[in-house]
C-alpha cells in the first residue's frame, strides 16, 4: 500500500513541476489568440457544416479502462464554467501554458496504467481534464461545474480554517441586497469542507444567530451542517439599524475561545463581513483584538452599486490582512467569493508547501463496474508561481490531481494475512470512512438511490463494538501499533452472543500531508 500511495503522488508531483516550469517561461500576452480544444464545443458544427469556434474535430473512442466512454488517451480537453468568458485573457493564456501538461499525462498513464482521470483546476477557473472526453450541458444549457469549488481544490490550496460569517440585516438591506448576501454567504460554504470550521451572525441593533442553538461557537464544515445553515437563511429579514462594532466584538470573542480550546483547524482565522455599507472604521475592535499580530483575516464584502462606504470596508480588509471586493449582482457572487481563497492560500505559496492531500470517498458518477458506483478518492497537489515578479506574492496558479478506486487501495492489502474474521479499511483524519467492509453507498431496495450522506460516514457508526471511541481517536490522533478490546459477537444469526477479543493494527502512509491523510 506504501508503495501505490507512493506511485500516485509521484505521478501528481511530476503534473505539479510540469505546470510550475511551463509558467515560469510563459509571458502573459493580453492579446494573445489560441485555439483551444473546448469540451464543450468540441465536434460540434453549425448549420453550414463547419465546426464552431474552439470546437474543432477531437478524436474519441470508448476505452474499456474508463468505463467504455469515448475518450481521448491522447489528449486533454478544457472546461469552462458557463458564467466565465470561454476567451478571457486570463483563460487563454492560462490554457496556453498548461499544454505543456499533455506530454506528462500521457508518461503518467504509461507508467501507471491504473491511473483514472487527471488534470488540472486553475484558479482562473479552467479545468483541463486527461484524458479528453466531451462534456454536456444540461437542459438549460449551462455547466454549474467550478472546479474552485471542488473538496480536491479547496483542501489543497488552503490550510483549514475557522470562519465566522457575519451578514447585516439592517433596514438598508432589503430586497435584492438582502438576496444578494444570502447567496454570498451560500457560496462561502460551498468553499469550506470537512476540515474547516464555521458559524454565521446576522446583525442589526441585536445579534442573531442562523442557528440559535448553537450560539459562541463553532461547527465543524460538514455536508450536514452546511445545508442546516443554508435551510436557516432563509429565515432572515431586513430591519432596523446595523450595530457592526457589536458584531466584530461577538465574532473575535468566538475565535478567541474556540481556539483555547484547542479545538477547530488550530490554523487560519477569518471574518467574513457581509454588507452594505459601514460608517467607521473600526479600529479600535481590530487594535484590541488582532493588533499587531493581526491572526484573524477580514474579508469585506460590499453588497450593492454605491461606493459611498467602500472606502471603509477596503481599509478594514487591508489592515487585517483580508481582501475586500463588492458584489452587484447575483453573476457577480461566485467569482468574487473565490478572491478570498487566494489570500489564504498565499502563505503556503510563499513558503512552497507543497502538501500532499487525499480526499475522503465519494462516487464518480461517469464510472460503474460489475458492483455499481465507483467509489473514488483523489490525491491532489497545489502549484505555484515561481515568476520573480509574482513570488513574494504568493500566487497561486491552481492544483493538480488525479482519482484513485478505492478497490485499487484495497487490492494492495495481503487478505491471505488478515485470516479468515479478518478485514482491512481505512478512515480520513476527520474520522470519516474512506472504505470499510460496513460502508453501504446505496439504500438497499433497488440498490439505485445513494445515501446523501454516504461520504461523511463515522468510523464510529460501522465498529459499533467500539463505544468509547477508543480505536476511533487512536485513528483520528495519528496513533500507531496494535489495539486490542473485548467485543461481543452474535453468532448462529443472531440467535447466541458470546465474548471475544479483537485486535486492530493502525499504520499511516508516510506519503499523506499530516492534517489530512488516510489511516
Amino acid at each position: 500500500m506504501e508503495e501505490m500511495f507512493h506511485k500516485k503522488s509521484e505521478a501528481v508531483r511530476r503534473l505539479v513541476e510540469a505546470a510550475e516550469e511551463a509558467h515560469l517561461k510563459h509571458e502573459f500576452d493580453a492579446d494573445l489568440q489560441y485555439e483551444y480544444f473546448n469540451a464543450v464545443l468540441i465536434n460540434e458544427r453549425d448549420k453550414d457544416g463547419n465546426f464552431l469556434e474552439l470546437g474543432k474535430e477531437f478524436i474519441l473512442a470508448p476505452n474499456d479502462h474508463f468505463n467504455n466512454l469515448p475518450v481521448n488517451i491522447s489528449l486533454s480537453d478544457v472546461q469552462v464554467p458557463t458564467n466565465m468568458y470561454n476567451k478571457d485573457p486570463a483563460i487563454v493564456n492560462g490554457v496556453y501554458w498548461s499544454e505543456s501538461l499533455n506530454k506528462v499525462f500521457v508518461d503518467n498513464f504509461d507508467r501507471d496504467p491504473s491511473l483514472i482521470w487527471q488534470y488540472f483546476g486553475s484558479a482562473k477557473g479552467f479545468f483541463r481534464q486527461y484524458p479528453g472526453i466531451k462534456w454536456e450541458p444540461d437542459e438549460n444549457g449551462v455547466i454549474a461545474f467550478d472546479c474552485r469549488n471542488r473538496k480536491w481544490y479547496i483542501q489543497a490550496a488552503t490550510s483549514p480554517k475557522d470562519v465566522v460569517i457575519l451578514v447585516d440585516v439592517s433596514g438598508s438591506m432589503k430586497g435584492l441586497r438582502l438576496t444578494i448576501a444570502k447567496q454570498t454567504v451560500s457560496s462561502i460554504l460551498d468553499t469550506l469542507g470537512d476540515d474547516d470550521f464555521f458559524n454565521i451572525i446576522a446583525y442589526n441593533e441585536e445579534l442573531h444567530y442562523v442557528e440559535p442553538c448553537l450560539n459562541g461557537t463553532l461547527v465543524q464544515a460538514d455536508r450536514t451542517n452546511k445545508e442546516h445553515f443554508r435551510e436557516h437563511l432563509d429565515k432572515l429579514f431586513a430591519k432596523g439599524i446595523g450595530m457592526l462594532d457589536i458584531a466584530l466584538n461577538e465574532a473575535f470573542n468566538i475565535l478567541s475561545d474556540f481556539n483555547h480550546t484547542g479545538q477547530g483547524s488550530i490554523c487560519s482565522q477569518a471574518i467574513m463581513l457581509i454588507t452594505d455599507g459601514a460608517v467607521d472604521t473600526y479600529d479600535t475592535i481590530f487594535a484590541k483584538y488582532n493588533w499587531p499580530d493581526r491572526k484573524v483575516r477580514i474579508f469585506t464584502y460590499l453588497i450593492g452599486r454605491e461606493a459611498a462606504f467602500a472606502d471603509n470596508l477596503k481599509w478594514m480588509a487591508c489592515a487585517n490582512k483580508g481582501f475586500f471586493t463588492q458584489i452587484s449582482t447575483l453573476a457577480d457572487v461566485q467569482e468574487n467569493v473565490m478572491e478570498y481563497l487566494h489570500v489564504l492560500s498565499r502563505p503556503k505559496v510563499i513558503d512552497q508547501e507543497h502538501d500532499v492531500v487525499w480526499t475522503e470517498a465519494y462516487i464518480d458518477s461517469t464510472l460503474t463496474d460489475d458492483q455499481g458506483p465507483v467509489l473514488m478518492t483523489t490525491v491532489a497537489m497545489p502549484v505555484f508561481s515561481k515568476q520573480n515578479e509574482t513570488r513574494s506574492k504568493g500566487i497561486l496558479l491552481g492544483v493538480v490531481g488525479t482519482d484513485v478506486p478505492v478497490k485499487e487501495l484495497l487490492k494492495t492489502i495481503p487478505k491471505y494475512k488478515l485470516g479468515i474474521h479478518g478485514y482491512a479499511f481505512a478512515i480520513t483524519n476527520n474520522g470519516y470512512i474512506l472504505t470499510h467492509p460496513e460502508l453501504r453507498l446505496l439504500y438497499e431496495e433497488g440498490k439505485k438511490r445513494r445515501k446523501p450522506n454516504y461520504s461523511s460516514v463515522d468510523l464510529s457508526e460501522v465498529e459499533w463494538e467500539d463505544r468509547d471511541d477508543v480505536l476511533r481517536n487512536a485513528m483520528v490522533n495519528r496513533k500507531t501499533g496494535k489495539f486490542s478490546m473485548e467485543v461481543k459477537k452474535t453468532v448462529d444469526k443472531g440467535f447466541r452472543c458470546g465474548a471475544l477479543q479483537r485486535s486492530w493494527e493502525i499504520f499511516l502512509p508516510r506519503e499523506c500531508n499530516h492534517r489530512r491523510r488516510p489511516a
